[in-house]
């Protein structure tokens, strides 16, 4: 069976190797980013109505703004993200299980929602009434020493920023496209690495479980023409 990589910032990796070991797979976290909080200014909250989330790292290094805005129901686009949110004491109004589109269909449109984010971002096209303020980054880590343990195995990437990353490191490197299989969380990751994968497909629904149900696919199926 085929290694699987996961190149998430921490503690995600982490997150998604004790996943994907748990359903028997031969998993290594390879970290492409690493997070860090930035300074935001906390918008008034009774400009909003709710708080939407699209990522656990907003509540991870929200800081004490936070606590400005815990009154403000949560709108999560997956359990991890909620999860993350109830720790820090949110209320959660609702859970998203296909992406940010899918849960903003289930909120009401007249909806004034401040979105704590990342500074880099897809700008979310929707009817509600939405606010990004940035409080983390992702930032680029130097080329992974063992980037070469990639070959002839299956990679999870989990944004279309490290799709893009591993396709720009692996071809420095001089490592072959075609030894290497992706799994992706989303049709807009995969398309970010571009091609010339020996495999590359995107999960069902973009959370983690889909993506490491596709990874187990691929770690174990031979290359098909």
């Amino acid at each position: 069976m085929k290694q699987l990589a996961v190149l998430r910032p921490e503690p995600g990796a982490r997150a998604t190797v004790e996943r994907a070991r748990a359903m028997g797979l031969d998993a290594f976290a390879m970290p492409l980013f690493k997070v860090e909080a930035v300074a935001w200014d906390v918008p008034d909250p009774n400009e909003f109505d709710a708080l939407l989330l699209t990522s656990a790292n907003a509540v991870r290094h929200g800081g004490a703004g936070l606590r400005r805005v815990l009154h403000l129901p949560v709108h999560a686009v997956g359990e991890a993200t909620a999860d993350a949110a109830r720790e820090a004491g949110f209320t959660i109004a609702s859970v998203g299980h296909g992406g940010v589109a899918q849960l903003l269909g289930s909120v009401p449109s007249d909806a004034r929602l401040l979105h704590l984010c990342g500074e880099h971002r897809v700008d979310i096209s929707a009817p509600q009434a939405i606010r990004a303020v940035p409080v983390y980054r992702s930032l680029a880590l130097p080329p992974p020493g063992d980037l070469r343990k990639l070959e002839g195995q299956v990679v999870a990437v989990h944004s279309p920023r490290a799709g893009r990353r591993l396709a720009e490191l692996v071809d420095q490197a001089r490592i072959e496209r075609a030894t290497i299989r992706l799994a992706a969380i989303s049709e807009a990751a995969a398309a970010a690495a571009g091609g010339g994968w020996a495999m590359r497909d995107a999960a069902a629904t973009p959370d983690d479980l889909a993506l490491l149900a596709l990874a187990a696919r691929l770690c174990d199926r031979g290359v098909t023409t």
